[in-house]
């Protein structure tokens, strides 16, 4: 093999969990640390480890990426109710009300916030791979969401000063509680929204009703592990209406019955539908963008995509659901908004009724929208906003901010990229069903995760997209967009690692981007070769017809596909190097 590559500069590695980490660390050893003589500044963020270290691992993560600048991150669990039961019984020293939320919660958002950063996820570029074209014309699923409360029925507008903004709740004692406060800058937007549990409930009978009546499987789709105040409670109440009084009425009609986060779930039914299905989605907002696709998708079907996709997540600011307080109303009563003492909204909750209060940054979004126009104009890329700004003064922020920095690039002679505002259910049509040839996509970050999933999982696999966060400082993270793949972790460990399937591309592309980026900061163009070499190792691989399971029948001559597993793969991209 040779004298190994000396590489000055460290690099952040961050592990995560399941089947993701045993070929992270495969990956590592067999294109890492046996290639290069490299410094890793290692960091363990398995939900394991942020449980036992109350959530230090993670600010630990933040500050090694500040220092560094140059970081891996692997795919690692968002744990849901029954997966932090197991880790608590696992360690019963550990008091759950004393838990830090970097503790239980997902590490991505605060990671992004830590560094300041926001995602762009886009194809990798490989040759012989088709994009999934399922026959979806009149195909027969039909979406059901609410149609009242969430945030089609929020209070939004920009806060007029810079303050504290404060979530009151005034229950039965008359008094006032604050919930939860945060810091605003004037220009800032805001937006609470409340649901009425007794209306969810409502909807989940006519939703399992409905289903029984047309004799249709079942999809539940919510993103209960980031937003476990809101969409958890909601969550939690149609599935024990389900439990208690449909569950058996389904068995008996012979159909089945799926929950799944509503990102992996869109990726999953947009690209392999079901042949019968009633898909509920109770978020309206993520309901109607969903239905509106749906009922296109039935109609036109899915055309062959023959461009890449590009999709870049507003993450910096905390400015969605992502970065929100959410929680359910301790009792009936009164929930408030009060600005610098100044009672800004107000609306009646009931005891249990989801809350989600959330904010973003007008400088973060400033800078995001910048670093879309300047990607856009690098990579020759048309942009598509999607925004509700007509009605949503929350999305307004947006559009102001985008003509400001026409105007700037306007002073210096620089001409914006060609862009393009439409309503974000016809941004995910466009994206789905009109892509243009290197089109970029601009979205929030539950969108961003919804788009990029189902984008990802018609380009053939979670696996086949490359993922970057970048920070206004120049802080990098590369990490793959797929999860951790818990049923094929829990087949591994039933064949005690025999039976070792899992699509480590995405992976192996992010180690070479951070290795590229690394040899462009120290100038080192031996490393730089091979991060390259490696990336064409790994393209060349897939072009040969090598590839893991979830690409069968997905290249251009499934007849000379070879099927390997994930370390059949790995040792073909290390030949091919």
């Amino acid at each position: 093999m040779g004298e190994k590559i000396r590489v000055g500069k460290p690099l952040v590695i961050l592990h995560g969990d399941e089947m993701a980490q045993i070929a992270f660390e495969r990956i590592l050893e067999q294109f890492v640390t046996s290639r290069l003589e490299v410094d890793l500044v290692e960091v363990d963020l398995s939900a394991e480890k942020r449980l036992t270290s109350n959530g230090q691992v993670v600010l630990e993560a933040i500050e090694a990426l500040k220092e560094h600048g140059i970081g891996i991150k692997n795919a690692g669990m968002t744990v849901n109710r029954s997966q932090l039961d197991e880790l608590l019984a696992k360690h019963p020293g550990i008091v759950e009300a004393e838990l830090d939320k970097l503790a239980t919660k997902s590490p991505n958002g605060a990671i992004r916030k830590g560094i300041g950063g926001n995602i762009t996820r886009e194809d990798i570029e490989f040759h012989n791979l088709k994009s999934v074209r399922p026959d979806w014309v009149d195909r027969d699923i039909e979406v059901d969401t609410m149609d009242s409360g969430g945030l089609d029925f929020s209070y939004s507008e920009l806060s007029d000063a810079t303050g504290v903004a404060k979530v009151m709740f005034v229950g039965s004692s008359g008094d006032p509680v604050e919930l939860h406060r945060r810091t605003l800058k004037k220009g800032d937007p805001w937006m609470l929204a409340t649901n009425c549990l007794e209306e969810v409930k409502a909807w989940a009978h006519r939703f399992f009703q409905r289903a029984l009546d047309e004799k249709r499987d079942i999809y539940l789709g919510l993103k209960d592990t980031v937003v476990a105040g809101y969409d958890g409670v909601m969550r939690a109440a149609i599935e024990e209406i389900y439990e208690r009084d449909y569950k058996d009425k389904v068995a008996a009609a012979g159909l089945s019955y799926h929950y799944e986060l509503i990102d992996a779930q869109a990726a999953r039914i947009v690209s392999n539908p079901p042949e019968r299905a009633l898909w509920g989605v109770p978020d309206n907002v993520s309901g109607n963008k969903l239905f509106k696709l749906v009922q296109q998708l039935k109609r036109y079907g899915l055309p062959e995509r023959k461009a890449h996709v590009s999709i870049s997540r507003m993450s910096a600011g905390g400015g969605d659901q992502y970065g929100s307080y959410n929680a359910p109303a301790p009792e009936d009563g009164i929930i408030k908004v009060i600005m610098d003492g100044e009672e800004k909204h107000a609306r009646e909750v009931k005891t249990n009724d989801p809350i989600l209060f959330m904010s973003n940054d007008r400088e973060a979004i400033k800078d995001w929208v910048k670093q879309v126009f300047r990607d856009a104009s690098l990579n020759k890329k048309e942009v598509y906003f999607g925004l509700k700004r007509e009605f949503v003064p929350y999305d307004e922020v947006y559009s102001s901010i985008i003509l400001e920095i026409r105007k700037e690039l306007a002073a210096l002679d620089t001409p914006p990229p060609s862009f393009m505002i439409m309503r974000p259910s016809r941004q995910l049509s466009k994206m789905i069903s009109d892509p243009p040839r290197w089109g970029l996509y601009p979205a929030q970050n539950l969108d961003g995760d919804i788009f990029s999933d189902i984008s990802a999982a018609l380009g053939g696999s979670l696996a086949t997209a490359s993922s970057v966060i970048e920070s206004k400082d120049g802080t990098m993270l590369y990490e793959a967009p797929h999860g951790t793949a818990h049923d094929l972790y829990l087949r591994y460990l039933d064949t005690d690692g025999k039976e070792a399937n899992f699509n480590s591309s995405a992976l192996i592309f992010a180690v070479a981007n951070a290795l590229e980026e690394v040899a462009r900061r120290e100038d080192n163009e031996a490393l730089g070769d091979y991060a390259s070499r490696l990336k064409r190792a790994l393209i060349a691989t897939v072009d040969q017809g090598i590839i893991t399971g979830d690409l069968k029948g997905k290249t251009t001559d499934p007849e000379s596909e070879r099927i390997v597993d994930m370390y059949g793969f790995l040792d073909a991209v290390e030949a091919n190097l």
